[in-house]
Parts: C-alpha cells; sequence; structure tokens
C-alpha cells in the first residue's frame, strides 16, 4: 500500500475520526468526523475561535493527536506523507533573506529546481522583479505571495491554506484564488479556512462548518449556501453573531 501510494503521492481519501483536542481545560475540538476526497478544494467557516486553524493544524502533524484519527489514503501520518503536506499560515513565517534566498532556503535538501524553475515560479506570483528585496520589506500581499511560492515548491499533494487573503489587496486576493484554482486543476486537494463567504463560493467544492470545536456539517458547496441543514450554518451564511 505504501509503494502505491509514493507512486500516486495521493494522499486521499483523507479520513478523520473522532478527533479531539483539549488544550489546558478548553475543547478546542469535539469528536470531529469526516471524509475529505480527492482532488477537491475544501473551505472550512465558521466563527472566530470554532477551531478552523487547530483543525489544520492537527491534519498537518504541527499538534499532536492520535495518529489512528487521522489516515490519509488509509495510512496514519509518517515522514512520507509529511513531505506531502504543505501550509501557509495567516501571518507568513520568512527568513531575514531576500525573497529569492527565502525559496532557495526550502530547496537546500532537496536540489531538485534550478535557478530559473524557481525565479518563473516568483514570476507566477508576481515577484520576480522583487528578487533580491528584503523579503520583511515586502507589503503584507506580497509576503503571502512568497509564502504560496514557497509552499508550491515542493510540489505537495496536499496543500491547506489558512485565511490565505486576509486583509489582501485585490491583485493579491485575485492572483491567489487564481492559483488555487489552477493547483486543483493540476490535481492538488486544498483546503482553506475563510471568513470570506465569496471566496468560499467562488473557490470551494466542499464544505466544513465548524462552531464551538464541533463540525456540525459537511457538505457540497452549492447545497450549504442554498440550504444549509443547521440553523447556526443559517445565521452564519446571515452575517449573524453565533453564542
Amino acid at each position: 500500500m505504501f509503494d502505491e501510494q509514493k507512486k500516486s503521492k495521493s494522499l486521499t481519501p483523507i479520513v478523520i475520526s473522532n478527533l479531539s483536542l483539549l488544550l489546558g481545560k478548553t475543547k478546542i475540538l469535539d469528536k470531529i468526523k469526516c471524509k475529505i476526497h480527492n482532488e477537491s478544494i475544501v473551505a472550512v467557516l465558521g466563527p472566530n475561535g470554532a477551531g478552523k486553524s487547530m483543525f489544520l493544524k492537527t491534519i498537518n502533524g504541527l499538534i499532536g493527536v492520535e495518529s489512528r484519527k487521522i489516515k490519509f489514503n488509509s495510512i496514519e501520518i509518517n515522514d512520507y506523507i509529511r513531505k506531502e503536506i504543505a501550509m501557509v499560515f495567516q501571518k507568513p513565517t520568512l527568513l531575514r533573506r531576500s525573497v529569492f534566498e527565502n525559496m532557495q532556503f526550502v530547496l537546500e535538501k532537496k536540489n531538485k529546481l534550478s535557478n530559473l524553475e524557481i525565479m518563473k515560479l516568483l514570476q507566477r506570483v508576481g515577484l520576480d522583479t522583487f528578487k533580491d528585496k528584503p523579503a520583511r520589506l515586502l507589503s503584507g500581499g506580497e509576503q503571502q505571495r512568497l509564502s504560496l511560492a514557497r509552499a508550491l515548491l515542493i510540489n505537495p499533494s496536499l496543500l491547506l491554506l489558512d485565511e490565505p487573503t486576509a486583509n489582501l489587496d485585490p491583485y493579491s486576493l485575485n492572483l491567489i484564488e487564481e492559483i488555487i484554482l489552477d493547483e486543483n486543476k493540476k490535481g492538488k486537494t486544498i483546503i482553506l479556512t475563510t471568513h470570506d463567504m465569496g471566496q468560499a463560493k467562488r473557490l470551494a467544492k466542499e464544505i466544513l462548518f465548524f462552531n464551538k470545536g464541533k463540525l456540525l456539517e459537511q457538505t457540497k458547496a452549492i447545497n450549504f449556501f442554498k440550504k444549509p441543514k443547521t440553523k447556526e450554518a443559517q445565521s452564519y451564511i446571515n452575517g449573524k453573531i453565533l453564542l
């Protein structure tokens, strides 16, 4: 099974069974059960504090949970699977180096891409003319685009995006959304958190709706926005504060 997975690079379906997370005395995730399908774009929605970001971090292995709770194509997380997952955080974490050196750092142990290929990826995110600029001097939108480019360098099978366009300029927002759709067409499974309802409608094939650490709905995006199953989801769509 492992050899077959290595050839196909498929991590899906991702099956999550009774996933709970307790930090101190606070239950962050409460008995989450869901299945994420191959080549889907899944938008994780819900109010602040619903557990969306922690959900992504558990999938990425950044927060320890019982490995049997999350299975990738029937396999528990291992070193190979970790190499096939990339995550972009809401607040970019960049090196105090140039844009180009930030890209090179990701590949120091891989040595699979040439400088020309790195430049092509920087051009794709609109940063090729900034290759020598210190990354910390980039605007917020430019830093997020650089973070996305670094994630794409490893050509992951699964891309996790935590509020990838929050508070960004329109150019960066549109460019990132175009890249998300393009990468999905190439076969990547993408899970993103967002507070932007319009973005979820534009991008998502499926919706996971969280509230107070619980997964209340998993459904096709078109069904969620037309006829949500829970009163909490209906209130959220209508812009009401969930208590």
